[in-house]
């Protein structure tokens, strides 16, 4: 029997907050506390997200380690994130695991949010499949679109990102154009289920190499919508489905395309995808088909693991913890952290 290696993930990057105790790679608790108060804002407002933070994160870790069925005292470290992500979020987090890392004597161990995206496949689970080294990682959120090289655990290399907005921006953007709530990537997703995606054609942007570039696709969505209002005012409302289902399309079709560059280029054909973005069913479907169709490997998370959660902050930690990677108290959070850092 393996000696338990209890680990408490803290994850405070953006604006939810989120605890998670695993033992040995396995998740017994996973407690997220989501902050409504910024959807009437129409995106996160840093400063109601740090103090939300404050207020949500004693009760969050208390739940996470209560779920667990153990007691502060068997952890054997803590794992917090240390960036990228908003500032005063970030401080909330590092400060507390700082601060409960000492009051324990028990080792604390900072975490790159970004890796941690990649390395929530590595979370043991009945269902997964863990994809074998390398592999490539299509890392797709709010903040990020890359294709990352994963060698190992910690040797991870950017062969393309994108040079302006990122994917979720894309989609959460386009569904401010067409007036959906914030946060609008799920919902474009939801009515594209119900829409024809070669309904409209929307131009996709050349971009070199690998890169990726979403802010001519968002001008171009944007001048499309003006120009349709002016003929029809009632334009969207008769024709939402079809919108949302022809912009998922393209974004996915931009995805697709610059990981079939990707493999070509490299060779590798275990594919993984990782991020909150990962959690479309268009982006899911399409590399399930891939699979069929081109021999490739593909790994997908499980829905609660792709977006911001202290899982994948645990399992990091985990992996960090058994190589003796220990962070010293001095250690302080980077609202800009590449993924290679």
């Amino acid at each position: 029997m393996d000696t338990p290696i209890y680990i408490l993930g803290i994850e405070s990057s953006c604006d939810d907050t989120s605890a998670a105790i695993l033992c040995n790679g396995k998740v017994l608790s996973n407690v997220i506390a989501n902050q409504e108060v910024h959807s009437k804002y129409g995106g996160v407002v840093p400063e109601l997200a740090s103090r939300a933070h404050q207020q949500n994160i004693v009760p969050v870790v208390q739940q996470a380690i209560e779920q667990a069925n153990i007691t502060k005292e068997d952890l054997c470290a803590i794992a917090f994130t240390k960036g990228p992500g908003l500032m005063g979020s970030l401080l909330v987090g590092t400060s507390f695991a700082k601060s409960l890392a000492l009051g324990l004597q028990i080792p604390l161990i900072d975490v790159n949010h970004m890796q941690a995206h990649i390395l929530a496949h590595f979370i043991k689970d009945t269902n997964n499949k863990t994809p074998p080294f390398p592999f490539l990682c299509l890392t797709i959120s709010g903040g990020h679109t890359q294709i990352v090289k994963v060698s190992k655990y910690f040797e991870m290399e950017i062969l393309g990102e994108t040079i302006d907005d990122a994917v979720g921006e894309a989609f959460d953007k386009s569904a401010k154009i067409l007036g959906l709530p914030y946060p609008g990537g799920p919902l474009i997703d939801k009515y594209a289920k119900l829409g024809n995606p070669k309904a409209y054609a929307f131009t996709k942007p050349k971009v070199s190499d690998l890169n990726f570039s979403f802010s001519g696709l968002k001008t171009g969505i944007l001048y499309f919508i003006q120009k349709q209002q002016r003929i029809n005012p009632n334009f969207i409302e008769e024709n939402l489905n079809d919108i949302c289902a022809s912009i998922q399309y393209t974004i996915v079709e931009i995805l697709m395309d610059k990981l079939k560059k990707a493999i070509k280029k490299t060779g590798i054909k275990d594919i993984a995808i990782a991020g909150g973005v990962s959690a479309n069913s268009e982006i899911r479907n399409r590399l399930q088909l891939a699979q069929k169709h081109f021999g490739w490997s593909t790994y997908i998370p499980k829905f609660e693991y792709t977006t911001d959660n202290a899982a994948m902050i645990a399992i990091t930690g985990h992996l960090k913890y058994l190589e003796n990677r220990y962070s010293d108290i001095s250690v302080t959070a980077q609202a800009r952290l590449k993924v290679t850092d």
